[in-house]
């Protein structure tokens, strides 16, 4: 199976329910029992805590304003993008949205022996 990443958008400072918190919570099983695994799972501090770098250049806060930041990532694997897609429709959110990206593979493959 190919691995996704599901990035996690809200408007900044959005209240999580309680039922929003719990529903996140219960997520990888929700994804498992349709068929795909939670490989990891990460929320973000605020952008209020990041620290940005451009052309060598560090600044506090986030490197775009917006109304909305990323709250958080997981990482799935599905048996493609239209199931990624099925799996990522299940985050609970606010006031926001998902991002579904396929994850580049870096697996270094043996090179074939040489038979000289």
């Amino acid at each position: 199976m190919a691995q996704y990443a599901v990035i996690i958008y809200e408007r900044e400072g959005v209240e999580m329910p309680p039922e929003v918190m719990a529903a996140h919570e219960a997520l990888g099983g929700r994804i498992v029992g349709a068929g795909g695994r939670e490989v990891a799972g990460l929320a973000l501090e605020p952008t209020s805590t990041a620290t940005s770098i451009r052309n060598g250049v560090i600044s506090d806060g986030p490197f775009i304003e917006s109304k909305e930041a990323i709250l958080g990532v997981f990482v799935i694997e599905a048996r493609d993008l239209d199931h990624a897609i099925e799996l990522a429709a299940m985050t609970p959110i606010v006031d926001g949205g998902v991002e579904v990206r396929p994850l580049l593979d870096f697996a270094v493959v043996d090179p074939p022996e040489d038979d000289s």
